[in-house]
């Protein structure tokens, strides 16, 4: 079996790049996938090629002695395997994220939830032979640039106008108990929704409502896992259902997750109008109308993500009186809609997820009355 290979290539002519390469370790099994993903890779002059590996466990060694910024992963592979080995890269990677592309990443696999719960900041099913030019080229290096420079360019590229030197300022944090939860998410989501579950208290006494962008074949086995992870009963999200404390109501991927009044309390309202943002499901809506119901006893969260999907729901939950809580970029694959929450000044706390977990049973009635 190949070992792995650093290597750094600058081939000349080439434009230079306006910011840093990206340095990128590519593991795969199949010498043929290595070499059309390292054409492709090379081809941009925004990436480097720092190492390439036919092994999970030649990777982890070749990480030991070479800086990454993304490690472009299978997920089928001789010997641990990519799946199992996803936690063991990321710690010899020391920050860089893992980006999973693989034939076993196909929409509603199970596989593809698995590794982005153990940390894969994001998937793409591996195209068959002859298939990796064209639009899953242009998607891909997309995806790896968003994982690269921490942000998508265009989102950073709108906050130089603010790059003034100060931190935003955050608001002030109501302290009186919420009444509702409400959660959206994208790149990096599922092991940032993980992070926080783990460290929530068991019973919290509100309803929590979570909009996380994954297409909706994934929803029913997400559901499921999160479930698992959150120690919770988590429903994909139908139409008229009621809010019941301390269960978990997902958007479904085709339409947004809204609410209504009703006579005995608010229901579910899935609505498939577009969004500003342009996801499907957005989680501008479900903010939105969180705040709009229940006011100051709503809480918001902003998790890891591209784009400025949020920052609409979280100003009008913010105008009725509730409350923003954004994940810091430490601790995010993609620091995008955690940054546009902040820099538009609609943030009481930025912190890992963790400390939102705590942020969030500070302000419950269950915790209080534990006291």
């Amino acid at each position: 079996m190949e070992r792995a290979l650093a290597r750094s290539r600058d081939r000349q002519p080439e434009p230079r790049p306006t910011r840093r390469r990206i340095r990128l370790m590519i593991v795969d099994d199949s010498t043929v996938a290595r070499a059309v993903l390292s054409r492709m890779v090379e081809s941009d002059p925004a990436f480097e090629i720092a190492g390439v590996a036919g092994t999970a466990e030649d990777a982890i060694d070749a990480l030991a002695g070479c800086r990454v910024d993304v490690v472009l992963l299978d997920l089928e592979m001789p010997g641990a395997g990519g799946l199992k080995s996803i936690p063991r890269i990321i710690a010899a990677a020391a920050g860089a994220k893992v980006m999973i592309v693989s034939s076993l990443a196909e929409d509603g696999a199970e596989h593809t939830v698995a590794a982005l719960a153990l940390g894969a900041a994001d998937t793409m099913p591996k195209p068959g032979t002859g298939r990796f030019n064209g639009k899953f080229s242009e998607i891909l290096l997309s995806k790896l640039k968003a994982l690269g420079y921490g942000a998508p360019p265009a989102v950073a590229a709108g906050y130089a106008s603010q790059a003034s030197g100060r931190e935003p300022a955050l608001r002030a944090m109501p302290s009186d108990p919420i009444q509702i939860l409400a959660i959206g998410a994208s790149t990096g989501g599922i092991h940032a929704l993980g992070s926080l579950f783990h460290a929530l208290p068991k019973r919290i006494g509100v309803p929590i409502l979570l909009t996380q962008h994954l297409p909706m074949p994934f929803m029913p086995v997400f559901a499921r896992q999160l479930g698992t992870i959150a120690h919770r009963p988590t429903l994909v999200a139908e139409d008229g259902m009621p809010l019941q404390a301390d269960h978990i109501l997902v958007a479904p991927g085709d339409s947004h997750l809204t609410l209504d009044p009703a006579k005995n309390g608010p229901v579910v309202r899935l609505t498939h109008g577009r969004s500003s943002s342009g996801c499907m499901p957005s989680v501008d809506p479900m903010l939105a109308s969180a705040g709009v119901i229940y006011g100051s006893k709503a809480l918001g969260i902003v998790l890891t993500g591209m784009g400025r999907d949020g920052v609409e729901g979280a100003s009008t939950m913010v105008a009725r009186g509730g409350s923003i809580i954004a994940q810091d970029e430490a601790s995010c694959a993609v620091w995008g809609m955690p940054r546009a929450v902040l820099e538009a000044g609609l943030a009481s706390a930025v912190l890992p997820p963790e400390k939102i977990a705590r942020r969030i049973a500070a302000r419950t009635q269950e915790q209080r009355q534990c006291k």
